[in-house]
């Protein structure tokens, strides 16, 4: 058996001749315990509302995008577009042509983006699943075009779930001169009509900027024909997504990003990401104060087992087993600490997760969920352990060879 472990493990856990030792020695793994346990539960709620922003987006999103890098729209019919839908991997694919216009109905008007796609855009996304109204999903009928607005957008124009009258849509036309005494005539002019559904992903750039259509009526108001802002992808089932992405962004080389889920909204995630990081550097500072207390138990021990040190000494021992021995019970505690930290952080987790203990505000209609979410992953419950523990080691590592050496003079 390793000696100063032993002999640590026999201090630890014996009683002081000074009762204040024992007490400081359980502040000090109650501190290191709470510090501990606020990392768990601070990053697993920050893992919380990462994955519900990520499930919002599900909604609405590709699994895969392929967007020019040069321009806004690039040819349908492009080889390397027609390579990448004929794929084995690829189990939908959709065109679509986005831009933005402005939308009166009633007097209101409104800047919004017309994201136009092909009839299997029902196929390709959840989308569906995030309709109100009394209506159902189409795109058109004949030559009837259909638009379904964001639930925010449709609170601004005042058209409820299904609007009587059609939408106005303009758009700049993309060639000619704006004749400035009949300003209307460089707009195109077009009109959408109600399905009788709206859209609600839960995110503010969708349900208040974006009216969902067919991607004929966009070509014709953004005269885009033969164009399309985009390729969006849903793979088979079973297939190794990142393989397949790292084939497709071969195929497109340098002239069109390909983008997952993640990197369409890359802006949310990494402010998220950030927030995230800043959090754990805080309550690492913490826990370093929190750490101060095993400094302090450790000076006590190691003056009141000063006798015991010269008795090891005279049976053999090193000065630097002695020093380990001090080193070892700094460990002892910080690891302790760090368990029982995470055990608590866990148990307090799967509360929240299970009866929602704090919710988020006395209104249940305004937020979107009712209580903090909380997702623990396990990379970030062993960082947290490292974390502890290099912490602890550090913050002892100078203090006890001081003490020690002064000691052993």
């Amino acid at each position: 058996m390793n000696f100063p472990f032993f002999i640590a493990k026999r201090y630890l856990f014996s009683k002081k001749s000074t009762n204040a030792i024992n007490i400081i020695s359980a502040i000090s793994v109650i501190g290191v315990a709470v510090a501990t346990m606020a990392l768990v539960v601070t990053l697993s709620v920050f893992n919380g509302f990462h994955d519900m922003v990520a499930s919002f987006f599900t909604s609405f999103d590709p699994q895969l995008k392929v967007t020019p890098v040069m321009g806004k729209t690039v040819a349908a019919d492009d080889p390397i577009l027609t390579k990448i839908k004929q794929l084995p991997q690829v189990d939908v694919a959709t065109e679509s042509v986005e831009d933005q216009a402005l939308v009166i109905y009633r007097g209101r008007q409104a800047m919004v983006t017309i994201k136009g796609v092909e009839d299997n855009f029902d196929q390709l996304t959840h989308i569906k699943e995030i309709l109100l109204g009394d209506g159902e999903y189409q795109l058109h009928a004949a030559d009837m075009f259909y638009g379904i607005p964001g639930i925010r957008l449709a609170e601004q124009l005042g058209t409820g779930y299904l609007y009587d009258e059609p939408l106005k849509v303009y758009a700049p036309r993309r060639e000619g001169q704006l004749n400035m005494a009949n300003p209307m005539d460089g707009l195109v002019e077009d009109e959408l009509y109600s399905p009788g559904v709206i859209f609600q992903v839960l995110q503010s750039k969708y349900d208040k900027n974006y009216i969902l259509t067919s991607i004929s009526f966009a070509r014709r108001i953004f005269e885009q024909q033969g164009m399309i802002s985009s390729l969006e992808l849903r793979l088979k089932p079973g297939s190794n997504f990142e393989r397949v992405k790292s084939q497709i962004k071969d195929i497109a080389g340098d002239k069109f990003y390909v983008k997952d889920r993640f990197e369409q909204q890359d802006d949310t995630f990494k402010i998220m990401k950030i927030e995230k990081l800043m959090a754990y550097i805080f309550l690492t500072f913490i826990l370093m104060i929190a750490c101060f207390n095993i400094i302090g138990s450790l000076s006590m021990l190691i003056i009141d087992k000063k006798d015991d040190v010269v008795t090891l000494r005279n049976l053999g021992a090193t000065d630097k087993q002695i020093v380990h021995i001090f080193l070892f019970e700094g460990r002892m505690i910080s690891a302790i600490g760090a368990v029982l930290g995470i055990i608590i952080g866990l148990a307090l987790c799967w509360a929240q997760q299970t009866f929602g203990l704090v919710k988020l505000g006395s209104s249940s209609a305004s937020f979107v969920v009712n209580a903090y979410p909380v997702s623990v992953h396990p990379e970030d419950v062993i960082l947290i352990f490292v974390t502890v523990l290099v912490v602890g080691f550090l913050s002892v590592w100078y203090p006890v060879r001081y003490f020690a050496k002064r000691l052993l003079v």
